[in-house]
């Protein structure tokens, strides 16, 4: 028997001892429910093979040649990653649609005497359930926007007001980028459907009556986009903004950037498009900078010329409802705890 989920609170909080996809790797890389792990019947090319035939053969000649694939695969799971596991264990299997694979695999398992079930739907199901809440429905939480300059240590807040209690979303952290124009982090970004399901798992866990802090970000970080139902609540959220000095700025930058830094040659590359909003001017004086190694001028140059006017000229275009700004002299890490320590008990009376 299928399992039937109709939340995404539901099938988040499931009860099973453990969550199997079974789709090919390059299906579960896309994306998968939070926590499964990836056995799969049909590996990439396997699957591509079975659905060439099932297309320019036949559809019962793609069905055996699959099955025995499949029943072979499975059997090297079971002899392999689940040979450990008791006959109380309870497993919960997807696939794409709650079809074949997830089907026969589930019932070999319940053969052993697992108490086996498979997602009514499958992936599809659960993608509907997340697409649900971040595009169709209207989010409840209360945020409040973290803003302020380019290099003020934002980011390096977050856990640390974390850590005090406080309700934190790292948008960046889920997008893999730094949302800026050197912002790329090695190992890419995920797939906008693997940022999705990140971002709702975090937000299931959230109290919705409590403030939640988010970076103040525009609606798209790197290649990701911000799903509608958080842009519309961040849009129409109030502010918090941090300031410090240019030259605090500048060092936090040359620590928070060191792997662009380092790179001279990409450095330049992802510069040079500046040429046109900026100038030939200013952007040669970069790369004679970079060239000379000047890594602080080269970052506080960056913030004052670059990175603030557009800021500026974002604020004066949006004009957020700013509740309180908070200075500090320093950006090392003791200057931002201190900075945490205030931010935190303030919110614990400030009004959304």
């Amino acid at each position: 028997m299928a399992r039937s989920f109709d939340s995404l609170s539901g099938i988040l909080s499931h009860g099973f001892d453990s969550v199997i996809d079974v789709r090919s790797p390059a299906e579960f890389a896309e994306d998968h429910i939070p926590g499964a792990i990836n056995l799969p019947v049909l590996d990439n090319e396997e699957r591509a093979r079975v659905g060439t035939i099932y297309k320019q053969q036949s559809p019962f000649l793609a069905r055996k040649i699959g099955a025995a694939l499949v029943f072979r695969n499975a059997s090297g799971h079971i002899e392999g990653p689940l040979a450990h596991h008791g006959g109380g264990w309870r497993p919960l299997v997807y696939c794409w649609r709650g079809g074949q694979r997830s089907g026969s695999f589930a019932w070999m398992l319940q053969q052993i005497g697992w108490r086996a079930e498979a997602v009514d739907g499958g992936y599809k199901t659960y993608r509907r359930l997340v697409t649900r809440a971040l595009y169709d429905t209207p989010l409840t939480h209360r945020f409040l926007q973290l803003g302020g300059y380019t290099g003020t240590a934002k980011t390096a807040l977050l856990p640390k007001l974390a850590a005090r209690g406080t309700q934190v979303i790292d948008l960046e952290g889920l997008a893999r980028h730094r949302g800026s124009l050197l912002g790329a982090m090695p190992g890419g970004q995920p797939s906008q459907k693997g940022f999705e399901t990140e971002l709702a798992a975090q937000l299931a866990r959230l109290d919705p009556e409590r403030p939640v802090i988010v970076e103040a970000e525009s609606s798209k970080i790197g290649q990701i986009i911000l799903p509608p139902s958080l842009w519309d609540s961040m849009k129409t959220a109030p502010w918090i903004e941090v300031s410090a000095p240019l030259e605090a700025r500048a060092a936090y930058l040359d620590r928070a950037y060191d792997d662009i830094l380092s790179d001279g040659a990409r450095l330049r590359t992802q510069l040079s498009p500046l040429r046109f909003h900026r100038g030939h001017a200013l952007v040669d004086a970069w790369e004679r900078m970079i060239e000379d190694g000047a890594r602080l001028a080269l970052c506080q140059s960056l913030a004052a010329d670059h990175y603030d006017p557009a800021y500026d000229k974002s604020m004066s275009a949006m004009t957020p409802h700013v509740l309180e700004r908070f200075e500090t002299p320093a950006l090392d890490d003791a200057a931002l705890e201190r900075l945490a320590d205030r931010i935190a008990k303030r919110l614990q009376t400030i009004s959304i």
